[in-house]
């Protein structure tokens, strides 16, 4: 051709296989079966995890046998929420849309799966009848080892090792969507996008705002503005999200989700990683930088999980 060299232009796609051999990609949408969560596929990516000296806003130190305020000349630091830190998500995953719900939970227990576990279906509300939370609704008193019987249950189903908790690499990279501020959906939030107690907010802000409501209770997964970019929702609020984690005081600094993934396997953890704030607490704990670390036994009325897939892929060419 006279010295011209002609190239084909390739462009290069990942596809992510299923189980059933189907193919998804970026931010789309699958259900595995018809009582199996809801997953998005994440994209790859890395991001900076934690929260920075400073964002939170809690305005009283806790110290073992005393309590004292914040003041100028002695601000509060969530030291337990640094050092940031970059992580590069390596391992292609899919996360659950939404918490796992009571009607998915039960589904699991009417399938001979979940040790036959029935949680409590109600939270206690002040000076107001119980709530009844079913359906929909989060499912609540369900400890870090009934989500992994959860987990088992969604894995037979679909006939491999794929479902199991994300790690807290893995939920703050999900949780942020692409952001860096203290809420996927900015510097603050509302409780139309976010499940957390208006009165307990007041008190840690130290100003009176009537625009934050107190619910005091959870709501159903799909209620209220409150998907995140990539189409996550409650991320912040509604209730606490068990990781697969062990609890540290500081982050590490692993630099990769495989690595956060290699440490939470370690089955000795005396605590694991919660994050996600809930619906008795202030907005400060429904940052994404902040966390806490509960005994793994415990179970809790504020607190639930959702569930991540790993995925496998390959290069498609077009």
């Amino acid at each position: 051709m006279s010295g011209v060299l002609c190239a084909l232009a390739v462009t290069v796609k990942a596809q992510y296989l299923l189980e059933d051999g189907s193919e998804v990609t970026d931010l789309e949408m699958f259900q595995e079966c018809d009582v199996c969560p809801e997953m998005i596929v994440l994209p790859l990516g890395e991001f900076t995890m934690g929260g920075p000296p400073g964002e939170s806003r809690e305005n009283v130190h806790w110290g073992e046998g005393e309590i004292r305020y914040v003041t100028p000349e002695d601000p509060y630091i969530a030291y337990h929420e640094g050092p940031l830190h970059r992580v590069e998500i390596n391992i292609p995953v899919a996360m659950g849309q939404n918490e796992v719900t009571y009607d998915q939970w039960m589904a699991c227990v009417q399938d001979g799966g979940c040790g036959g576990y029935i949680p409590q279906d109600y939270v206690l509300q002040e000076n107001a009848p119980r709530a009844i939370i079913r359906g929909k609704h989060p499912v609540i008193t369900v400890s870090y080892e009934d989500a992994l019987t959860y987990t088992e249950w969604l894995n037979k189903k679909v006939g491999a090792d794929v479902y199991r908790l994300p790690t807290e690499a893995e939920w703050e990279y999900a949780a942020r969507a692409g952001t860096q501020t203290p809420f996927a959906q900015g510097e603050e939030v509302t409780t139309d996008q976010v499940n957390f107690l208006g009165s307990a907010t007041e008190i840690m802000l130290n100003e009176k705002r009537p625009d934050l409501i107190s619910r005091g209770k959870p709501v159903p997964v799909d209620e209220m503005d409150a998907a995140n970019g990539w189409g996550l929702r409650h991320m912040s609020g509604n209730v606490v999200e068990r990781t697969l984690s062990c609890w540290t005081e500081r982050h590490e600094g692993w630099r990769t989700s495989s690595e956060h993934l290699k440490h939470a396997l370690n089955p000795f953890c005396e605590r694991r990683v919660a994050k996600g704030g809930a619906y008795p607490a202030g907005m400060d704990y429904s940052r994404l930088g902040a966390r806490a670390g509960p005994d793994p036994k415990n179970r809790s009325s504020v607190a639930g999980f959702r569930v991540l897939r790993e995925l496998s892929f390959e290069e498609q060419k077009e």
